[in-house]
C-alpha cells in the first residue's frame, strides 16, 4: 500500500500597512511593491486590509456628512472594470502570487465595500461586496447582493481560498454559508483597529474584539484565518481631518496576525504603528487535525434539526421582465484582459491610458 499524499503546505504573507490615503494611483502603485516584495520572499497568497484602496473613509464616525471628502473618496476609488484592477492582475501574474484585495469599488460612482481574489495567473478568480456595511459605513456604501455570497474560490497552487470584511464575521448566517464552502485559508479584512481604551465604547470593536471574530472563524471553520489590518500614521490622520475623534484620531490601529485552524496565533505581532508583512508556512494537514474533532458543515452537523437557507442571486436594480435581462446590477465577474509581458514595467502602465 502507497503512503497517503501529504496535505500541501504553501507561504503566505498578511500585510499590516498603511494606503496613500485618498490617493488611488499612488495606493495601486504601493500594492505592486508589497506584491514584489512578497513574492520575493516565496509567498504564493498576499492579502490586504478592508478599503486597503485608496484606504478607509474613517471620517464617517466623526462627521457623516462631508461633501469634500467624500466627493474625493468617489473619485479615487476603483472600479472592478479598469485600468489599475488590469495592472494589478499583470503584478500577480508576473510575480506568480495570488492577491486578496480590499477595495472601495466605484460602479457607477456609487461605492461598495468590495474584495477581490486574483490568482496567480493574473485573472480575476472572484471579486464579492460587503454585504451590509456596518453602521456609519452606509452613509457613503451601498449594500451587496447575492452573488456576494459566492465568496470562497478554488485558487490554483493555494486551495480554496475565502473573504469576508470587518464585522462580517459577527453574522452567523453568513459565516455559515462561508464555511459550507469549505475554505481552506480564509481572508479576515478589517481597517486600523485600536487597543479599547475602556468607558462606555464597544470591546467588540476594539483589536482585542476583532481578533476575537477572526480567531472564533478559525475554530469554527478550520481554516487558516489571515487577519489583515491597515495602520494610519500622523500624516493620515491630518489627510482625513479625525484628530479631534475618539476613534482613527492617534497613530496606530496595525494589529494584523494569522491563526492556525484550531484557533492559535501562528504570527508574532508587529507594533501597532509600523508596517509591515507577516509570513508564514501553513501546513493543510492542520485542517485535518481541527476537523477531526470538529466540523461544524459535517459530522459536528445536525442538518435533520437545523440548515440554512440561501437566495444567491444578484438583484440587479432594473429588470426586463420581458426577457428576464436584469440591466445595472454591477456584476462582479467580468472577463479578465489580455495579459502583458512581464518583461515590461507595469508600475506605470495604467498612468499613460486616458
Amino acid at each position: 500500500m502507497s503512503p497517503p499524499t501529504p496535505s500541501p503546505e504553501i507561504r503566505v504573507a498578511v500585510t499590516q500597512a498603511e494606503p496613500i490615503w485618498l490617493d488611488l494611483d499612488e495606493t495601486v502603485l504601493k500594492t505592486i511593491k508589497l506584491i514584489i516584495e512578497a513574492a520575493a520572499h516565496g509567498a504564493q497568497l498576499i492579502t490586504f486590509p478592508e478599503c486597503w484602496i485608496p484606504g478607509y473613509p474613517a471620517w464617517i464616525w466623526s462627521r457623516p456628512v462631508d461633501f469634500d471628502l467624500t466627493t474625493l473618496y468617489t473619485k479615487s476609488s476603483m472600479a472592478v472594470d479598469s485600468p489599475h484592477m488590469r495592472t494589478l492582475c499583470d503584478s500577480a501574474r508576473c510575480n506568480n502570487i495570488a492577491v486578496a484585495l480590499g477595495f472601495s469599488e466605484n460602479y457607477n460612482n456609487s461605492l461598495y465595500i468590495a474584495q477581490a481574489l486574483i490568482s496567480a495567473n493574473g485573472k480575476l478568480a472572484m471579486t464579492r461586496r460587503k454585504l451590509k456595511p456596518t453602521h456609519m459605513e452606509r452613509t457613503i456604501f451601498g449594500e451587496g447582493t447575492g452573488n456576494s455570497l459566492h465568496n470562497v474560490v478554488d485558487v490554483n497552487g493555494v486551495g480554496k481560498v475565502g473573504q469576508l470584511a470587518c464585522w462580517e464575521h459577527a453574522q452567523p448566517l453568513l459565516k455559515y454559508h462561508t464555511c459550507m464552502q469549505n475554505e481552506d485559508v480564509h481572508v479576515s479584512a478589517w481597517p486600523p483597529v485600536y487597543e479599547h481604551r475602556g468607558g462606555r465604547g464597544l470591546w467588540s470593536m476594539s483589536r482585542d474584539g476583532c481578533r476575537n471574530l477572526s480567531q472564533t472563524h478559525a475554530i469554527e471553520s478550520q481554516s487558516f484565518v489571515l487577519h489583515t489590518t491597515s495602520v494610519i500614521t500622523q500624516p493620515g490622520i491630518d489627510r482625513l481631518q479625525t484628530s479631534e475623534t475618539s476613534l482613527f484620531g492617534v497613530p496606530g490601529g496595525g494589529s494584523s496576525a494569522i491563526f492556525g485552524p484550531d484557533g492559535r496565533q501562528l504570527s508574532e505581532d508587529i507594533p501597532e504603528t509600523m508596517e509591515g508583512i507577516l509570513y508564514a508556512d501553513l501546513d493543510f494537514d492542520e485542517i485535518l487535525r481541527a476537523k477531526g474533532f470538529l466540523d461544524v458543515c459535517g459530522h459536528g452537523s445536525r442538518s435533520d434539526m437545523l440548515w440554512l437557507g440561501v437566495d444567491d442571486r444578484e438583484k440587479a436594480p432594473l429588470k426586463r421582465h420581458r426577457t428576464g435581462e436584469d440591466f445595472g446590477g454591477g456584476t462582479l465577474t467580468g472577463g479578465s484582459p489580455p495579459p502583458k509581458p512581464c518583461d515590461k514595467p507595469l508600475v506605470f502602465s495604467w498612468m499613460n491610458q486616458t
